[in-house]
């Protein structure tokens, strides 16, 4: 409940007009430190858009309206002069499907770092409320809209299209950058110019949301998207189920852009005494580029979004790609002495600990059952947290809480606890056999908290979790909820999954989770107020991360993405891929290692050893430093660059990885961004294998000088013949010389 302490009734504010018909012109800026949001909020009248952009100054504030920047409904609905697209569609409890909503009352609410504004809408006629509201925050670009839906109808009202926000983009020379993909070729950039029609940006899932899009778009205003220059609008949908982003470009001077629930089968029968919120959507706005809006979401997921978003995180070594299913207490034992012996911090163990009855040989059995398997750790957990701590590392485990296999005992006992179809049998998952929980069931979510609850009771000493999710959900069917509410499923499943989450956090503040959905199915602001990080992709392969990565740092900060050194051949494209190369694409998100050291050569071992030694030194910067995206893997160059600078910008790090190989090609000279100009930064290369230093190592060079002229990179590694190939990368670390 709101305090009321902290809310006061606006009912003007300056600059405000007597309009015809007698209302009064309200006009509401809400601001973050470089953004101004205008909205035109008159008493009995009808909420509008104004103006999004760069902050304005008192006078152009009271001069707003003489322009005709904008004068568009701020949250459309369907019913009456409704031609076009729509944010909300309801059926009334008398069976009317219209709707018209007048401006009620405007309140403000300070909260920490934030301000919250609230828009009451009434229709005209039903006792039927929408809220409107905006959070903008005090410390960050980023505003925040999302809507909440009630009513006090003698019955149901019927809920079949509501939108979280709805924004106008003037029409000119607008792109638009999104991310698609699928199972291992997650955060795929895709940047077009905006032309007349529709565009639907959509997931239908069920579980995961960002395998084959993402619930996030930029808009370049200024024509093809440039990295540090022209102005962008960033727009992330936070919600971890199904979504549908539309954007149509009608006959109007505008794009009209809608964002919220994907309403497919799962319109919602919304009683009396309920509140519907629709899931916020975040907003920025910066005149730095692509990566200006991308710093504007790093700061404020680190902030406000991200479990332990301003922690740096632990260097892990993952058993999966190591032994896959084949665990022991001996091998664990072994990489876990690996990982310490190479400077790492964390051992996770991954799928295959678990089973009784039906012991976890392969993907096909035992989800469900989550007891330790004797067989084959014969010491169990807490033998393997007693050789974590002989060997000084943190222990994490690996769980798949939502989801159960038709072969284990869970599934045994609980049939009905599974999403099928009544009448229907199921349609299953991985391994043939792999049926997802229902987690609109009260006893499901107690089901899956107590699995968290029982490892974390039992050995509070585990300081990991890496919770996946590997099925959609393939049957539309809930044995828990009623007929009439069948279409519930969808939102129900994720309110149940939100409801989980905030108990595991209550419970259990310190502990860190990685989100891990067939890899990279949870990229989302959404989940991750309840995790610390997502895993990118399950592949590995060092050429394909870089543009996997590049496209996910659109919205998310290297802190939250996982990224580690794979073995080769890599295990999903069996690409050789050298070394050092791996190394230099894994540094620049959150470090770790899936190759196992105990499989590596001596010189190997040592490079790695080095590499995490730097990347301790280093870390500060990439995960809580400010991006700089240099030269896209996209723009086909033969080279993809970027940099991460400190906020005081006394450090930065810059990444360089060659994408093409051909004979005498030729690559661009990469000018840096992101430091002081009047700082001096001397250079120095980590992971260095070439036999002679590059020309400009332990020089100093202004900021100036860097941002204007950059560096030229070598095109190969001068390496002794027998080790020289085709690839080549450099990081380099910049320290400011006082």
């Amino acid at each position: 409940m709101k305090s009321m302490k902290a809310t006061r009734k606006i009912s003007l504010l300056a600059g405000f007009s007597l309009l015809a018909g007698g209302l009064w012109a309200q006009n509401f800026c809400i601001s973050t430190p470089g953004t101004s949001l205008v909205i035109n909020a008159p008493t009995g009248g009808e909420l509008k858009y104004l103006y999004y952009g760069n902050k304005l100054s008192e006078t152009d504030l009271q001069q707003i309206e003489a322009v005709s920047n904008c004068n568009h409904t701020a949250y459309p609905v369907y019913g009456m002069n409704c031609p076009g697209e729509v944010a909300l569609a309801v059926t009334h409890a008398d069976g009317n499907l219209s709707t018209q909503m007048e401006v009620a009352s405007v309140s403000t609410e300070t909260e920490k770092q934030a301000t919250l504004t609230t828009v009451r809408l009434k229709d005209k006629v039903y006792p039927f409320y929408i809220d409107v509201c905006y959070k903008a925050y005090q410390d960050v670009d980023m505003i925040e809209t999302w809507t909440e839906i009630s009513h006090q109808e003698k019955k149901a009202v019927r809920l079949t299209q509501f939108a979280s926000a709805y924004l106008p983009v003037r029409r000119g020379n607008v792109w638009l950058s999104h991310l698609s993909g699928s199972w291992a070729n997650e955060g795929q950039l895709t940047q077009e110019p905006l032309e007349p029609g529709m565009i639907v940006i959509k997931n239908k899932d069920g579980v995961r949301n960002s395998h084959t899009a993402h619930a996030e778009v930029m808009f370049s205003l200024d024509g093809s998207p440039r990295e540090n220059t022209g102005r962008v609008i960033g727009a992330a949908l936070c919600y971890t189920g199904n979504y549908k982003l539309r954007i149509d470009t009608d006959d109007s001077e505008y794009h009209q852009f809608y964002a919220g629930i994907n309403e497919e089968n799962s319109s919602y029968t919304l009683p009396g005494k309920e509140t519907f919120r629709t899931p916020s959507v975040a907003l920025t706005y910066s005149n730095e580029g692509l990566s200006g809006a991308s710093r504007n979401f790093h700061k404020w997921g680190r902030n406000y979004k991200l479990a332990h978003g301003n922690t740096v995180r632990d260097i892990l070594l993952n058993s999966w790609e190591g032994v896959y299913f084949d665990i022991n207490q001996e091998g664990m034992d072994q990489m876990m002495g690996d990982i310490a012996s190479m400077g790492g911090e964390l051992f996770v163990m991954d799928d295959g600990w678990f089973g009784d009855k039906y012991p976890r040989k392969d993907d096909s059995s035992s989800l469900g059952d989550w007891v330790t398997d004797s067989r084959k750790l014969s010491e169990g957990i807490g033998g393997l947290i007693k050789d974590a701590q002989k060997h000084g590392i943190k222990f994490g485990i690996w769980i798949e809480p939502e989801m159960a296999n038709t072969t284990s005992e869970l599934y045994e006992k609980h049939p009905e606890w599974i999403l099928k179809a009544p009448q229907r049998d199921p349609v299953l998952g991985r391994g043939d056999t792999q049926v997802v929980l229902d987690l609109a069931n009260p006893e499901v979510q107690d089901f899956v908290f107590k699995v968290v609850d029982d490892l974390m009771t039992q050995h509070p000493e585990i300081a990991y979790i890496k919770w996946d999710a590997n099925m959609a959900i393939m049957n539309h069917g809930s044995n828990y909820l009623t007929k009439d509410n069948q279409s519930h499923m969808y939102i129900d499943y994720h309110k149940g999954f939100e409801k989980i989450c905030q108990r595991i956090r209550s419970k259990y503040p310190d502990l860190v989770i990685q989100a891990c959905a067939s890899g990279g199915g949870r990229a989302n602001y959404g989940y991750l107020p309840y995790f610390d990080e997502f895993w990118v992709s399950d592949n590995t392969d060092a050429l394909q991360r870089i543009y996997m990565q590049w496209g996910t740092s659109y919205f998310f900060p290297a802190i939250a993405m996982a990224s580690h050194i794979s073995a080769a051949p890599n295990h999903q494209t069996f690409r050789t891929v050298p070394l050092k190369f791996r190394i230099d694409v894994a540094m620049s998100g959150r470090l770790g290692m899936e190759i196992q050291p105990k499989n590596m050569t001596d010189e190997e071992k040592d490079l790695c050893r080095k590499a995490i030694a730097d990347y301790k030194k280093i870390r500060p910067v990439v995960q809580l430093g400010d991006i700089y995206r240099l030269v896209s893997p996209y723009d086909r160059l033969g080279v993809a660059s970027l940099m991460y600078t400190s906020p005081e910008k006394d450090k930065a790090v810059f990444y360089w990885w060659k994408t093409e190989h051909f004979v005498n090609q030729h690559l661009p000279r990469v000018t840096l961004a992101g430091l002081d100009p009047d700082k001096k930064y001397r250079i120095s290369e980590l992971n260095r294998i070439d036999n002679q230093p590059l020309a400009f190592e332990g020089k100093t060079f202004s900021g100036a000088f860097l941002m204007e002229n950059g560096l030229e990179i070598p095109y190969t590694h001068r390496v002794d013949y027998h080790k020289q190939n085709d690839y080549a990368s450099r990081v380099l670390y910049l320290e400011e010389v006082k």
